[in-house]
């Protein structure tokens, strides 16, 4: 029988390794087949909340926030485009594109959680950050992303104009942040165990496995 899971995805949509995460859950997820029974949760976490809505340059943000020359920004890129690939996602940032706030994505997730379309939706702003190299912030480009994820486009909209979720929102973040997360992606699994970075799938799945086991033995 399936052992029930909670998983808590806490993340940003402008952080590359939460794709590279996500994905090596997914697969690590496949992989378990029906030893667990996944629960998957996305939960916000802001990179860079005080970002204007305008964004900032990629090579530039990198530089001043990490004191990486353009050189190394660009190897990084390299070697996370390298990494996606593996999780069969096409990331396509240059050193031209912009790091933008993501409070109104995270609303919009939260809405999209509630309707369970919140896969749906995460995967979507993934694609059109680091794939066709959109705004996150535009709120015509949530909408549209909202629809395409199965969701009511006017309902969006007004979610987004209307400030909706922002105080969920804002509580989910201190929830996380008091309880330690201060890096994503953090994979939080019934409320006990957690799996930090953008891991592949062969560590998610050794890790699900062990807990599925311990589950077990508690259980037995």
């Amino acid at each position: 029988m399936p052992k029930p899971l909670r998983i808590d995805f806490v993340s940003d949509v402008s952080c590359p390794w939460c794709v590279i995460g996500l994905g090596g859950l997914e697969e690590a997820l496949a992989r378990v087949g029906d030893l667990i029974q996944a629960d998957i949760h996305f939960q916000p976490f802001e990179l860079n909340p005080d970002m204007p809505a305008e964004g900032q340059n990629i090579t530039e943000h990198i530089a001043q926030k990490y004191g990486s020359t353009p050189e190394q920004s660009a190897a990084s890129r390299e070697a996370i485009r390298a990494r996606a690939a593996q999780v069969g996602f096409a990331m396509a940032m240059t050193a031209d594109s912009r790091i933008y706030n993501t409070f109104d994505a995270h609303r919009l997730l939260h809405w999209a959680e509630i309707e369970g379309r919140g896969s749906a939706l995460k995967h979507r702003l993934f694609e059109i950050y680091f794939t066709e190299d959109q705004s996150p912030g535009d709120h015509e480009v949530l909408v549209e992303a909202a629809v395409l994820a199965g969701l009511d486009g006017d309902t969006a909209r007004e979610v987004l104009t209307s400030g909706r979720y922002a105080q969920e929102v804002r509580a989910a973040e201190r929830h996380w942040r008091d309880l330690g997360i201060n890096g994503v992606p953090a994979v939080v699994i019934d409320n006990r165990y957690l799996i930090s970075g953008g891991q592949p799938a062969a560590a998610f799945e050794q890790a699900l496995r062990d807990i599925a086991a311990q589950l077990e033995f508690v259980s037995a």
